[in-house]
């Protein structure tokens, strides 16, 4: 009985549904006489079939039968019927829901609206976004790579720049070079440089409107890259993908690299000096330190640069060239017996020093400084020979420490003989964090564990982390080159392990007017020559067999207008120094890679056409 009224409610409710599809009277008697004719009959139909015990077929068979199917058919018209009233709901309020966002968006256009639909108003947009896919920690050229990377492989990518520097990102080596050279009075403010073919330049890698606003980063359409400067991350939770910044803010990430470079060492002399030195120090790093230097060049009467490495060397002939015009006092001094006395061969450091000195620097090789204090308004710097220097402003030039702070909230290992985070071959320190440029230490499968502290390594470096941090899954091959120019005339391209402690040959022969830094960078539009000099490799390197004797050292005094310097190690080429030889790193690249002995290293040197007019 209970089915029955439940079938007749359900054909009720049907035939109210289908009510406005047939003539209305008709519809309703025929609804109601149907159900009044199966009120009784269903009754003792099945009263009938419970107690017939009749073949299959039968009567009985026939009623139960009927009865399925007209209950069957009340059950599916009611099932569609709910169906559809509960879509035609659903629908209805949708409607009402769009339409009533549509007339709040157009009264209120901060409404919370915009959140519900994954974008924020600007005014409601935090400063600082709480989470970004790729964070990279360091504002220097690794980074700045590594962002331009990981776009090319994800052009959707949304990349955080953390910076301590106040500036965007911007290439140093103008900084030491070509910025010094400058005729523009104004060249602190624009940091615009010729370069040694007439070009003008930024040191800028790119104008701000490359880089899209930090709060505006989670929601612009194709992503993009963020500068966050002058702030510093000062804790990393690597289980909690999270950093904090020195302000407290808490930023999470998919994917980090670890970017932050160094910092320029000091002298413990210096150190141990009081502040009236310290105020009068100046460790030349960034911006600010060049425009510091180039203001104090123009009020002082003496500078003394202690270093007699690339960027002592460099900063020397920069300001040497200003002590002719101004007649200010340069004086550079270092433990070394002479220029580049690390790198070069003693008689190529010899001729370099000659060199800086005739670039009016009085050099002062094998000076150990013993300590630094002020006397009668100047500086006074004792060496521990006795020898006694006075001048206005110190240049430390000695070196650079990698920083490393972060490894000790990360958990991240340091190397004990080079500094830096230890990365395996893909420069990875964990799965989701790498590490690129001066702070990394990476494994050379040609010459062992190494860290380099220049331009081009960090560009390679930070592009391959970037690469990575997308999947490509690559290891570090590259054999990055360094360069140095003592002014426009002079300069050397270098890559591989060039030490002054490993046995040297070399080989030279007559330069032209083709053969230095400004014709190079004419002959390549870019005196950035990393970006000249391809991380190519030469595809075949043949050398001719030959009888000539073994190359001498050159004796002193020799013009060293252009040639080849190779460093061996156990009999095999491990580094290579191009002097006023250009556009000729893939050779070298290759010679090294390729590792083998070689007889003649005159023959060898005949690769770089050293021997063209």
């Amino acid at each position: 009985m209970f089915r029955c009224r439940v079938a007749a409610a359900a054909a009720g409710g049907l035939a109210r549904a289908l009510r406005p599809l047939s003539p209305a009277p008709r519809g309703r008697a025929a609804a109601g006489n149907l159900l009044q004719r199966w009120n009784v009959p269903i009754k003792l139909q099945m009263s009938r079939q419970v107690a017939s015990s009749g073949v299959p077929g039968g009567k009985g068979d026939s009623s139960v039968f009927v009865l399925i199917v007209g209950l069957s058919t009340l059950g599916a018209g009611a099932y569609v019927y709910r169906t559809l009233k509960e879509n035609k709901e659903r629908f209805t309020s949708r409607v009402t829901t769009i339409t009533t966002r549509s007339q709040d968006n157009e009264s209120s256009p901060s409404g919370t609206d915009a959140a519900s639909q994954g974008t924020a108003a600007p005014g409601a947009r935090p400063e600082v976004p709480s989470h970004v896919p790729f964070l990279l920690i360091g504002g220097g050229t690794a980074a700045f790579a590594a962002a331009r990377s990981i776009r090319a492989r994800d052009p959707g990518a949304r990349v955080l720049i953390v910076s301590e520097d106040p500036a965007l990102p911007y290439m140093r080596p103008p900084l030491s070079k070509e910025l010094w050279f400058s005729d523009d009075p104004n060249v602190t403010e624009t940091l615009r440089f010729k370069q040694w073919n007439g070009k003008e330049r930024s040191i800028y890698f790119q104008p701000p409107s490359f880089y899209v606003p930090v709060r505006d980063l989670p929601f612009v359409e194709n992503g993009g890259v963020a500068v966050l400067c002058g702030k510093k991350v000062v804790h990393m939770d690597v289980r909690g993908n999270m950093v904090k910044l020195s302000d407290g803010t808490q930023i999470s990430y998919d994917k980090c690299l670890i970017a932050t470079g160094g910092s320029p060492r000091n002298l413990p002399a210096i150190e141990r000096a009081g502040k009236d030195v310290q105020q009068r120090l100046t460790l030349f790093r960034k911006i600010e330190d060049f425009k510091s230097l180039e203001k104090i060049s123009r009020e002082v009467k003496s500078i003394t640069i202690i270093g007699g490495g690339f960027l002592g060397s460099e900063l020397a002939c920069a300001l040497g060239r200003r002590a002719r015009t101004r007649g200010l006092e340069v004086i550079q001094l270092f433990p070394e017996n002479g220029n580049m006395g690390k790198v070069l061969p003693e008689y190529l450091s010899n001729w370099t020093t000659e060199k800086v000195r005739r670039e009016g620097v009085n050099v002062m090789p094998n000076a150990v400084v013993k300590s630094v204090s002020v006397c009668g308004g100047r500086l006074m710097i004792k060496l521990k020979d006795g020898r006694k220097v006075e001048t206005d402003h110190i240049v430390a030039a000695v070196g650079l420490e990698p920083n490393v702070e972060l490894a000790k909230s990360a958990g991240l290992e340091v190397d004990s003989d080079f500094g830096g985070f230890r990365v395996n071959a893909e420069l990875q320190a964990r799965s989701n964090i790498w590490v690129a440029g001066d702070a990394a230490c990476f494994y050379d499968i040609k010459l062992g564990r190494r860290r380099v502290e220049h331009h081009d390594h960090a560009v390679v470096s930070g592009r391959l982390a970037g690469e990575n941090m997308t999947g490509a899954a690559k290891p570090y091959w590259h054999q990055s080159m360094f360069w140095s120019d003592l002014g426009p005339n002079v300069g050397y391209e270098a890559i591989g392990l060039v030490d002054s402690s490993l046995p040297t040959v070399g080989v030279f022969a007559k330069a032209t007017a083709k053969d230095t830094p400004r014709s190079a960078t004419e002959q390549s539009g870019t005196g950035i020559r990393s970006e000249s000099e391809t991380e190519a490799e030469a595809s075949e390197v043949h050398i001719s067999p030959s009888f000539s004797p073994t190359p001498q050292v050159p004796k002193q005094g020799e013009d060293y207008g252009k040639g080849v310097i190779f460093y061996l190690r156990d009999k095999v080429v491990v580094g290579i120094v191009l002097w006023n030889i250009f556009n000729r790193m893939p050779i070298a690249r290759k010679i090294i890679k390729d590792g083998e002995e070689h007889d003649d290293l005159n023959e060898v040197a005949k690769l770089f056409n050293i021997h063209e007019d």
